[in-house]
């Protein structure tokens, strides 16, 4: 691999911004510094007016392998969330069979490991009836377990409050959480479909999926994790009631409960059903204006940590259906990047806090070994984004497998000029390779 040197950029790392070079070697930064003198050996990329950030670390994907590959798959989507500035993911496992067991987990590790340009760690499931399985999983190389405390796309559901108890007191390692109280959601369900028939309008997801049974489940989790100090950590916050949940009295580094918001929750509100319909339909479900501000100011109160995408595709063929036929989820990976900087010109967000929920936030919450920031001896993992530049989403530059985003028609004002994964440049603005692939991420537990 021959030494690069990346100069000029204004870098954004730790809240701070400055112009200077990186010089990149084996993989790793060697040096940062305001001026570094190239010689013979290195490779020079003049970065002048582009932006370098550390790469996004997306905590909460589903890219559909084994099992659901129609909609998807660890190739495509890993490709795409590159060519969108992440290099690393999470994903969930919620595939087909779902990955319940620790050989059906590391058949997972071993797609990724032939396919994925972007680096990689897969969540260990938890069912009623695995507890076995799960105290197996090994912290040091797997994210972390998931817990679905509510109905999501696959059959995961864990509803025995002795089955929470027995996990939530016996795993060691991170467990995160979809929280969402299926009684209630069931309720809601046949008050809905007594109403509507089979044709349920698209804006009473929220209702049906309402804030109420978020925060029932959210709260039952918190106290849950309370009582046996679980390292918590709940996915896509999208109430503003459950935002008082979590401390912003404490170091990050510090806290066992932690949180995170999601792309979709943080940019729509329950009025986009109207021209989106179920192109919006996610589970929690997109709710109203007031709880979209309340997750904004969350995050930026550091009650929620991490901005995430949990990119789950469909076919269009899928989404077109009725209300209880369309499934929940849409792709988000290649323009979450961009929908947060967008955010940052309209003065709602800082692109060093950008950098900070996107990067260096997984990172610390995850424990992380030698990624998420832009540091001398770390992997550089990195990504240079054009300000003066700007990109309209449309079919023809949608890399999502499923060939659709919630975001066609609107064009961004920055755009993604490169991403560096350990080192090598994986996607110049263009094209990602297809030689080359990412690692397994490791966790200093």
């Amino acid at each position: 691999m021959a030494t690069k040197l990346l100069k000029g950029a204004t870098i954004f790392n730790e809240g701070k911004s400055f112009v200077g070079d990186v010089l990149i070697k084996n993989e790793r930064i060697e040096k940062i510094a305001t001026s570094i003198a190239a010689t013979p050996d290195m490779e020079v990329i003049a970065l002048d007016g582009k932006w370098l950030l550390p790469g996004c670390i997306d905590d909460q994907v589903h890219f559909r392998e084994p099992g659901l590959t129609h909609k998807g798959n660890i190739q495509s989507e890993s490709r795409a969330a590159v060519a969108g500035g992440i290099t690393s993911f999470m994903e969930m496992p919620n595939t087909v069979p779902n990955a319940l067991t620790q050989e059906l987990l590391q058949d997972k590790y071993d797609i990724a490991s032939k396919n994925s340009p972007a680096n990689y760690s897969f969540f260990m499931g938890a069912s009623n009836d695995n507890l076995e399985h799960v105290l197996k999983t090994d912290g040091k190389n797997v994210c972390g377990v998931k817990i679905f405390m509510g109905s999501s796309t696959g059959n995961m559901l864990v509803d025995r409050s002795e089955t929470l108890e027995k996990l939530f007191s016996n795993v060691p390692l991170l467990i995160a959480t979809h929280c969402e109280d299926e009684a209630t959601i069931r309720r809601n369900t046949e008050i809905y479909k007594e109403k509507y028939g089979e044709h349920v309008p698209m804006e009473m997801h929220p209702l049906i999926r309402s804030a109420e049974a978020c925060y029932l489940s959210s709260s039952f989790a918190v106290s849950l994790a309370k009582k046996h100090n679980t390292r918590l950590h709940i996915l896509h916050i999208s109430t503003g009631i459950e935002v008082d949940l979590f401390d912003n009295t404490i170091p990050l580094e510090q806290k066992r409960i932690t949180s995170e918001a999601c792309v979709h929750h943080l940019w729509f509100n329950d009025q986009d059903y109207q021209t989106k319909g179920t192109l919006i339909k996610w589970n929690p479900a997109v709710k109203t204006e007031n709880d979209r501000l309340a997750i904004w100011e969350g995050l930026l109160s550091n009650k929620i940590d991490i901005v995430a995408t949990d990119h789950a595709p469909h076919t269009i063929a899928e989404k077109n259906g009725t209300y209880f036929n369309a499934p929940s989820g849409g792709p988000l990976v290649q323009h979450a990047l961009l929908a947060m900087l967008e955010k940052a010109k309209e003065g709602v967000i800082s692109v060093e806090r950008v950098v900070e929920k996107m990067a260096h936030a997984p990172a610390i919450c995850f424990q992380l070994a030698e990624r998420g920031f832009i540091r001398e001896g770390y992997f550089a993992d990195l990504v240079v984004v054009d300000p003066s530049n700007h990109e309209t989403v449309e079919k023809s530059n949608i890399r999502y497998s499923c060939g659709w985003s919630p975001f066609e028609g609107t064009t961004f004002s920055h755009k993604i000029a490169a991403t560096y994964v350990n080192g090598n440049m994986v996607y110049d603005g263009q094209n990602v390779r297809t030689d080359l692939f990412g690692k397994r991420l490791t966790f200093n537990r």
